[in-house]
């Protein structure tokens, strides 16, 4: 049931949120809080008790969120091609620059700069 008016019917407005009331329905002390879906945990998560797995993507209690202590599908991972596709950008990069720039400085300008901004006493 939606309570959406425009302010003309206000008395239909306050039987509806009566009728509400008194149904019952909308009882906070009997909506169902979210718990660990770990076996046998009955921990209750709340914003600060709350921990997503980075691999499963699961909302567990902060006992289980580690991926030893829920159970969690590391196979099916979504993330894991992700990182691995970054990995081989990574790799590919490194290996082209790796030869071009190492060759072209020398080592005594590198260590000991042309003007130093503070001189020795």
């Amino acid at each position: 049931m939606s309570i959406e008016t425009t302010g003309c019917q206000v008395e239909d407005h306050k039987a509806i949120l009566r009728k509400h009331e008194e149904s019952g329905d909308c009882d906070p002390k009997k909506k169902k809080k979210p718990t660990c879906p770990v076996k046998r945990c009955k921990g209750i998560l709340t914003f600060s008790n709350t921990s997503t797995c980075k691999t499963c993507r699961i909302q567990v209690c902060l006992r289980h969120r580690f991926p030893a202590d829920h159970p969690c599908n590391r196979t099916s991972s979504s993330s894991q091609p992700l990182v691995k596709e970054a990995n081989n950008k990574f790799l590919t990069a490194l290996l082209a620059r790796n030869g071009k720039d190492c060759g072209n400085r020398s080592r005594a300008s590198s260590s000991t700069p042309a003007n130093p901004s503070v001189k020795a006493c």
